[in-house]
């Protein structure tokens, strides 16, 4: 859980509190600190009170998005910090098209993980 710059916060369109996705994932708040804690989400500290948010974009409804939790892997192993995984996620690439987020959230998780993996050559 790490703070992160302007720059990169202003890439990601929309933000929820570990209450939020408690909330819609339908599990209490301690559950959901645990899936940042976990790896399966990554979370930063932002606004005035510095609370802890994670990108919408990671919630599909009422469960994590398909492949975000091995695309976060892949990216940690290959020595990314949460920021830099941020940016990378939220950066439009012209050739998928969209961004690796967006990617994810239209179940085209193979792709995002083809060019995560392509980062560690």
């Amino acid at each position: 859980m790490t703070e992160i710059d302007a720059k990169t916060d202003a890439l990601v369109p929309a933000w929820l509190t570990l209450p939020d996705i408690a909330e819609m994932l339908d599990i209490d708040v301690v559950r959901a600190r645990q899936l940042v804690k976990d790896g399966q989400l990554i979370a930063v500290r932002r606004g005035e009170n510095r609370a802890l948010h994670v990108p919408a974009a990671f919630i599909d409804e009422d469960k994590v998005v398909k492949g975000l939790s091995g695309t976060l892997t892949l990216l940690r192993d290959d020595g990314y910090s949460d920021e830099e995984m941020l940016e990378w996620l939220f950066t439009p690439d012209p050739s998928l098209p969209g961004t690796p987020a967006q990617a994810l959230a239209e179940n085209r998780g193979t792709e995002v993980k083809r060019r995560a993996q392509a980062l560690a050559v």
